[in-house]
């Protein structure tokens, strides 16, 4: 039986895959010929580590600690900045939890990274957390040009927050919604989890009803994952079948609200999405912050990737000692075949699937999904997509396009 859980497939190859560069290629080298669409900023740190996180966060930093790691930054955006052409038509600041920072704080971040985004000009998102979206600091990232605001409330019911370890209070979630609302964001996205232990398809309904009273331009239903290193990983039990039982509850729901599903995870109202000419497919993104990844055409790239909490400290320890930024360390070399399942990956596992012409023209053939059973998709001349029960199956169908070296390098890597 297939399992519709595999994995979440928001990048190829992880950075699980990565290792080690020899030699390691000077940032100039790395983007000469190449477009940077996209940038981002990582800011590593939360004010607390939700049971079900595996991203690169530390909970909580000394004042002198956060000082350190925004020097670093400086550092490395300059480094940056005289090796990739901005041509930047999106940018994002995401973490960890960015707003984590105090309002002086970010004003300093949006200092050192505006030297290199142009923020104001372009789409900029910025996540944020319930605790941390208070009026002050939501007050600088509108005066920055922050266009889209994305906060993890996972539940509207005290009692599942709990118990996905994510300690928070009702009052304080509508509290920082208000706030987001009031300051006059163009667009709210509202993250929620399913499959949270003792959920039921009525208290899931609850959350999303509930979600609905600040009209998200967007929301993200994430099926809740029990990862090794985390604080649910311990936990042993069969979450699929519930899983996909609330996720056609939610989507089911969601479209009958006027809402449009652009993937798996994600649902908007039309007409509310900022529209640029970035593709993530075949543009470039530039990033800074040591849990950040950047990648061209040919090379992806990062620093050191951990989840367990000493690994973290250590890597931002290292980080904020760094002098020199002036060269890629650790990443994946991207030869054709690879970058031929990273598109067709990219592409298929959003609602509009995979243009054909576009592949055509990029590669000269058709891309290989026999991976993927045949009655989870749908092909006409232009296009190549998933039927809504493949779109179901995200999870499955985006592992099972890997490559055996992806496989094999993500495998040992876990091992150790």
């Amino acid at each position: 039986m297939i399992s519709p859980y595999e994995s979440y497939v928001y990048a190829y190859p992880h950075k699980t895959a990565y290792r080690p560069l020899d030699p390691r290629p000077d940032l100039t080298e790395v983007w000469r010929g190449e477009k940077a669409g996209s940038f981002y900023a990582h800011i590593p740190f939360c004010e607390m580590r939700c049971g079900f996180c595996n991203l690169f966060t530390r909970t909580g930093a000394p004042e002198e600690l956060v000082a350190a790691f925004l020097d670093a930054l400086e550092r490395e955006t300059l480094a940056l900045s005289d090796a990739v052409d901005p041509a930047f038509t999106t940018a994002a600041i995401g973490g960890g939890t960015p707003t984590y920072l105090s309002p002086f704080e970010l004003s300093r971040l949006f200092d050192i990274t505006g030297k290199l985004a142009p923020y104001g000009t372009i789409p900029l998102s910025v996540e944020t957390s319930p605790a941390t979206a208070t009026a002050d600091r939501l007050a600088v990232l509108k005066e920055r040009g922050a266009t889209r605001i994305s906060i993890g409330v996972q539940s509207f019911i005290d009692e599942e927050a709990r118990s996905a370890v994510r300690p928070q209070k009702r009052a304080e979630v509508e509290q920082a919604l208000d706030a987001i609302r009031s300051t006059g964001f163009p667009i709210l996205n509202i993250d929620l989890i399913y499959g949270i232990d003792g959920q039921t398809a009525e208290s899931w309904l609850h959350s999303l009803k509930t979600a609905l009273h600040w009209a998200p331009e967007e929301l993200y239903l994430y099926p809740l994952y029990v990862r090794p290193l985390t604080g649910l990983g311990k936990i042993g039990r069969d979450w699929d079948d519930q899983r996909m039982e609330l996720y056609r509850e939610g989507r089911d729901f969601l479209l009958s609200q006027g809402y449009e599903q652009v993937s798996m995870r994600m649902f908007r109202l039309p007409g509310t999405g900022t529209s640029t000419d970035y593709c993530c497919q075949t543009d470039g993104m530039a990033s800074v912050g040591c849990g950040a990844r950047s990648y061209t055409s040919t090379l992806h790239y990062s620093h050191e990737y951990a989840v367990g909490a000493r690994h973290v400290r250590t890597i931002i320890d290292d980080y904020v000692r760094r002098d020199d930024f002036t060269q890629a360390l650790i990443g994946f070399t991207v030869p054709e075949p690879e970058q031929r399942r990273r598109h067709t990956i990219q592409s298929l596992l959003q609602k509009d699937g995979l243009d054909l012409g576009l592949y055509r023209d990029r590669f000269g053939a058709d891309p290989d999904v026999t991976a993927v059973p045949d009655h989870w998709l749908v092909r006409d001349d232009r296009t190549l997509r998933l039927t809504d029960e493949g779109l179901a199956h995200s999870d499955w169908v985006g592992p099972a396009l890997f490559s055996d070296e992806v496989r094999t390098l993500m495998a040992a890597n876990h091992a150790r």
